[in-house]
């Protein structure tokens, strides 16, 4: 039997949670005195919220009869919704899982659902499955989707998206969803194989989440014909309703790339549209320095401050969530039986809260964080510190490609017929060309030619983090390529900026040279806030160079990427240029 994620609790421990009910065993706690939020009625109620260690028990006017050892929690004056859910996480975005849950549930957000690529690159199977498991221990909620495709060319050809890996992920009661599905293009053209993944999806009840950015009515007409149930791409109120027309439940985005949720519901607005049922809202993995301001509370606010009303605003990152994954009789609501993941808020018009239990422990107490340290070994899933045992060479500057890769903004490039000796040691300072190359984290292949709209006077820039954990190196200078890459093989990972003299801007990755091992507001902020500073300084003219790093080589955006294969063209999917072996 395929157990779900409704399958959360063991029979004995519904028989002491029963119990509890019954009179014959006491709560492990009791929130007294609340106006709780009740989301089925869209209303305020008075009662108290009977716990019995993750698990609510009972909502009502009764106390307990057994309270020996029962911790009571006044809630007179406090106003208790559920613990937030952000459905659509990226924890790869610099931060960890496990310091993007801490960070987001000291705020409220007690539950992410979370994307799972970077383990088809970092992890065997079991290494990842065995990740999931230990990381739900932790006060976090922590769920997860399962890919399709790795978004890239690999040279393995997805190998890890083998039959028995996908039936493994697809049957574990952590991972509530499949996709995003962002080659959608391959399905609607024959390719059965991620057909048959999506049925299998369907069979074990898991919704499918899309990636349709400026999809017509007939591509998603199609797309409700193969399965896909809900998307976060739309841009406009009418990408909104268009969604909404086809049977899919749309989200709406505030992320560092795409902000538009404060304007889409706005355009909502004009148009009369006021039906929040079937909408969810997501920061879809922004990178640490867009997290400063908040996290799903801040989404709430934002919808308060467009004229959403404030319960439909939190039922849009609560009941919403939890009945679009199937997990309403669990998740999103203060009601018996759901997950003991509760705010307490100090007014109904702000949706930061003072206090915040998740799974029935306090990680936000009197108003000050105090999620658990949780100590974590990644290496045991795959993620040690990255050990780079091989050297670049001049050998290795083989610039004679004639095809160069045009930034027209963030993520988008183009190709470009490169019109300059690229074998000189400098690219010109006044140009916004700078050599590139993606070098695999092993030393074994590598691709080698310019990049325009990067940045104007960059002398060597590395970075671990990538699509796939391979190696990218930038800058005007060859010298400056090599010192890059020594200082990232100093520091075990990361990424690091150079000037001639000097190093300026570091991010050390110490987790599996892709993720940090800091806190976001310990100095991850400030790290990736330096880093973004000191780039733009030498002319990095776009918003986000941590999603331009991580989308260099994904091929669910248009035109030419840079991948293990070589320059890959998107649209005819054929490589235009090989990568070249070492």
């Amino acid at each position: 039997m395929i157990k779900g994620f409704s399958h959360y609790w063991t029979k004995k421990q519904i028989r002491d949670q029963l119990a509890v009910v019954q009179g014959k065993k006491a709560p492990t706690m009791v929130v007294t005195n609340t106006t709780y939020l009740n989301s089925y009625r869209k209303t305020w109620m008075q009662g108290n919220i009977w716990i019995h260690r993750d698990r609510i028990v009972y909502v009502g006017e009764a106390m307990p009869a057994a309270q020996n050892d029962t911790e009571f929690v006044d809630a007179s004056g406090k106003y208790v919704v559920p613990g937030y859910i952000e459905h659509h996480a990226h924890p790869f975005q610099l931060y960890n899982p496990l310091s993007l849950a801490k960070y987001a549930a000291e705020r409220g957000t007690t539950t992410l659902i979370n994307d799972n690529l970077p383990f088809f690159f970092h992890s065997t199977n079991k290494q990842a499955l065995s990740l999931l498991d230990d990381i739900q221990k932790t006060p976090a909620t922590m769920l997860w989707w399962v890919r399709y495709d790795a978004q890239t060319e690999l040279k393995d050809n997805n190998d890890g998206f083998d039959y028995s890996n996908m039936k493994k992920w697809l049957e574990h009661p952590f991972v509530v969803q499949g996709g995003e599905l962002t080659d959608w293009p391959s399905v609607l053209n024959g390719d059965d194989s991620i057909l048959h993944w999506m049925q299998a999806t369907k069979d074990v009840r898991k919704p499918i989440e899309g990636h349709f950015p400026g999809a017509g009515e007939k591509t998603l007409t199609q797309a409700a014909i193969i399965g896909v149930d809900g998307d976060h791409e739309s841009m406009t109120a009418d990408d909104v309703l268009k969604r909404l027309d086809v049977g899919m439940v749309a989200s709406l985005r505030y992320s560092s790339i795409r902000p538009d949720l404060p304007r889409i519901l706005k355009e909502l607005h004009e148009k009369d549209f006021r039906q929040y049922d079937h909408l969810m809202m997501t920061t879809d993995g922004s990178p640490p320095h867009f997290m400063k301001h908040g996290f799903m509370e801040h989404l709430i606010q934002i919808a308060m401050d467009e004229g959403v009303p404030m319960i439909e605003a939190i039922n849009m990152v609560t009941v919403n969530v939890a009945t679009h994954f199937h997990m309403d009789d669990v998740l999103g609501m203060v009601a018996p039986g759901r997950i003991a993941n509760l705010n307490f808020l100090q007014s109904k018009d702000n949706p930061m809260p003072t206090e915040v239990l998740a799974k029935g422990k306090w990680v936000r107490k009197d108003d000050k964080p105090c999620f658990p340290e949780i100590p974590f070994d990644w290496g045991e899933y795959g993620l040690g510190e990255m050990e780079l045992d091989w050297d670049l060479t001049r050998n290795d500057f083989q610039f004679s490609m004639p095809l160069g890769v045009e930034m027209t903004n963030d993520v988008i490039m183009k190709p470009y017929q490169i019109d300059k000796d690229i074998t000189m040691e400098e690219l010109p300072e006044n140009s916004d060309e700078c050599f590139i190359i993606l070098a695999d984290r092993f030393g074994k292949w590598l691709v080698t030619t310019v990049v325009r709209g990067f940045a104007k006077n960059l002398y060597g820039f590395a970075s671990s983090f990538s699509t796939t954990g391979d190696i990218l190196l930038v800058g005007k200078s060859k010298q400056g390529l090599l010192d890059a890459f020594q200082e990232l093989k100093n520091i075990k990972g990361g990424i690091v900026l150079l000037d001639r003299d000097r190093v300026v801007a570091t991010v050390p990755l110490k987790i599996g040279g892709v993720l940090s091992s800091a806190n976001l507001d310990e100095g991850l902020i400030d790290q990736e806030e330096q880093l973004r500073l000191a780039l733009k300084e030498r002319g990095y003219p776009h918003g986000d160079p941590i999603y331009s790093l991580l989308f260099f080589s994904s091929t669910h955006l248009p035109y030419v990427r840079i991948t293990q294969k070589g320059i890959f063209d998107v649209k005819k999917k054929r490589v235009l240029f090989p990568s070249l072996m070492r």
